[in-house]
């Protein structure tokens, strides 16, 4: 896979990312004023489908969905899981590219 590709994926996952943050930022600002909210099935949805690093980035930095099963858990996990996966397939690209 040529490096520019590669950093197009790159760029992608980060945009991803930074999209599933402002999901979860906009559902804790809509908690706090009581407006309508996004729904947790779509919240986890959001995660697992490659956003688990922009969640539980807002986890941490806005304190949303930190004691309410099952975010405490699964966010930091698919945060983990994802970076592995994703640092894998670099090293595994650019190894290749060798």
């Amino acid at each position: 896979m040529p490096f520019g590709t590669l950093l197009t994926l790159f760029a992608i996952f980060t945009l991803w990312n930074v999209v599933v943050f402002c999901v979860y930022a906009y559902d804790k600002l809509a908690a706090r004023e009581g407006a309508w909210r996004v729904r947790e099935d779509t919240l986890i949805l959001l995660a697992v489908a490659g956003g688990g690093m922009g969640a539980f980035a807002c986890q941490r930095w806005m304190r949303h969905k930190t004691r309410k099963a099952p975010f405490p858990f699964l966010l930091p996990a698919m945060a983990a899981l994802q970076l592995v996966i994703a640092g894998a397939f670099c090293a595994f690209q650019i190894l290749r590219m060798l």
